[in-house]
């Protein structure tokens, strides 16, 4: 995490953009924060009901400063949303953090105050923080943490006889299958783990022949590289600091943040320093908030 700047100019000019789903499941929160930030700036309130009314309520920004009301959901689209239109490095967002517990995890450990005044005070006084960015190679963002987990277990009766027992073709047909190919690797042989090629800036960490039970990439916040932890089937961890990660493979499934993307059979993650800037506590606070961990 970079050291505090002091916000830009047109701080005093805020969008407000309230998630439905914050509105729905803590008014009272939304309503403080409301009064907090229209107390101490221009704050033009907007209430969008769809993913679609979110967007265009960000693209007609003009010069106000974007606070979105919400969970770590709302926060992903809004930055999501800039990344895209490549004005993200150009401004700075504002978190009021609504929604259930398991839903601001992200924004707790970016440092944002848990409750609706403080958060609301953060957002007109706090210090801009230039934070890392994870990107991948479809455009898709990651704030903290990018995780493949182990792959769920095959669904049960896969793989076993049919109710009404095995007919005389089936049994040629896997006859025949198990004369004319080898069996493949499956995991099956070694129960929860991936068949992964992971490299960090060009570096073999795992290759296929390797099961992992885990991969996880940590943004490290500020500095510009990412804590890379391999876990492989024999319980070793390969442990790098990098700053782009390629995973390839069969088909694999990742949870970047709190959202689950792919199958994919390849896919590369860079780090961007300092890419997005985040209103936070002042310096005062801001060695606590450092020190969050994902």
């Amino acid at each position: 995490m970079s050291a505090a700047e002091p916000p830009g100019d047109g701080d005093d000019q805020l969008l407000v953009v309230i998630d439905p789903v914050a509105r729905r499941s803590d008014g009272e929160s939304v309503r403080i924060a409301k009064d907090v930030l229209s107390a101490g700036a221009h704050a033009k309130i907007c209430l969008p009901d769809t993913p679609e009314e979110f967007a265009r309520a960000l693209s007609r920004r003009g010069a106000r400063r974007p606070v979105v009301v919400g969970d770590d959901h709302a926060l992903l689209r809004a930055v999501a949303q800039l990344h895209r239109e490549r004005e993200l490095a150009a401004g700075v967002l504002s978190l009021i953090p609504v929604g259930a517990a398991h839903a601001l995890e992200v924004a707790h450990a970016l440092g944002v105050p848990r409750g609706a005044v403080a958060a609301a005070r953060t957002a007109l006084d706090g210090a801009v923080r230039r934070l890392d960015l994870l990107v991948d190679d479809s455009d898709g963002v990651v704030l903290g943490r990018l995780r493949i987990p182990v792959p769920p277990p095959p669904p049960p009766g896969s793989g076993t006889p049919h109710a009404g027992g095995t007919t005389v073709w089936e049994t040629c047909r896997s006859l025949v299958s198990s004369l004319v190919r080898p069996a493949p690797v499956a995991a099956s042989t070694n129960p929860g783990t991936h068949r992964l090629r992971i490299e960090a800036d060009g570096v073999l960490l795992s290759d296929l022949d390797t099961p992992v039970r885990d991969l996880s990439v940590t943004s490290q916040g500020g500095g510009g590289l990412a804590d890379v932890v391999v876990r492989t089937g024999s319980g070793e961890d390969v442990t790098v600091a990098a700053k782009a990660v390629t995973v390839s493979g069969a088909d694999f499934r990742y949870r970047a943040d709190i959202q689950t993307g792919g199958p994919v059979r390849t896919r590369t993650w860079t780090v961007r320093a300092g890419a997005w800037g985040l209103m936070l506590p002042g310096p005062a606070s801001a060695d606590a908030a450092a020190g969050a961990r994902w």
